[in-house]
């Protein structure tokens, strides 16, 4: 008589693995979300950080007038100042110091605009800051005040994310020039309030 051998589970270690399995779904898939969320924030602050920084180096490398500023349209070729941050940015060579590209002026840097799921709140009607030859602040030119404080968030607003800082990130740009990257939630929250920006 030929013996077969059967292969195949069984339907109690069929339910246990599809036990475990939703157990490290449960745990995996939030905690998944909270990485994604996190690093689309740090990466915005990240991209806005590295633009101001190019752009004070390069004004004091060149000797010439370096503007940064929000744009609707960062991506042409023919981008221009004119919108928000959120729609994205350009970093140009500002020859004749007026805020605004000529087309004889370089685009340096462009940035195309934020995810839908970030919001980046200034303080007024803040679009633009410019970088003197020397590599510092040029200041209030066009009467509108010069960026110095941008608030990137997503719908957490300003709570505690993994490793105790906020989910939050304030971009604080000094009269001088000189950025840098906020992530603690009191900070965060004393720079809100004071600004009246918005988190989200």
């Amino acid at each position: 008589m030929n013996k077969t051998t059967q292969n195949g589970f069984t339907l109690y270690e069929l339910l246990m693995t599809t036990l475990v399995l939703g157990v490290v779904l449960a745990i995996g898939v939030p905690n998944m979300m909270d990485l994604t969320r996190n690093s689309r924030v740090t990466a915005a602050a990240n991209d806005m950080h590295a633009s101001f920084y190019m752009a004070r180096s390069e004004a004091a490398r060149s000797k010439s007038n370096i503007t940064i500023c929000g744009s609707a349209n960062s991506t042409d070729a023919d981008a221009n100042c004119g919108g928000t941050f959120a729609d994205g940015w350009i970093v140009f060579q500002d020859t004749n110091g007026d805020i605004n590209r000529d087309n004889d002026e370089p685009v340096l840097r462009s940035h195309p605009a934020m995810p839908e799921q970030l919001s980046i709140s200034m303080p007024g009607m803040d679009s633009y800051f410019s970088f003197a030859p020397t590599g510092l602040g040029r200041g209030n030119v066009t009467g509108v005040p010069a960026v110095s404080t941008a608030v990137i968030c997503d719908e957490r607003g300003n709570q505690v994310a993994a490793g105790g800082s906020s989910a939050a990130r304030v971009l604080v740009i000094t009269p001088l020039g000189r950025a840098t990257v906020i992530r603690d939630v009191d900070m965060i929250g004393t720079l809100i309030e004071s600004t009246g920006a918005t988190c989200p």
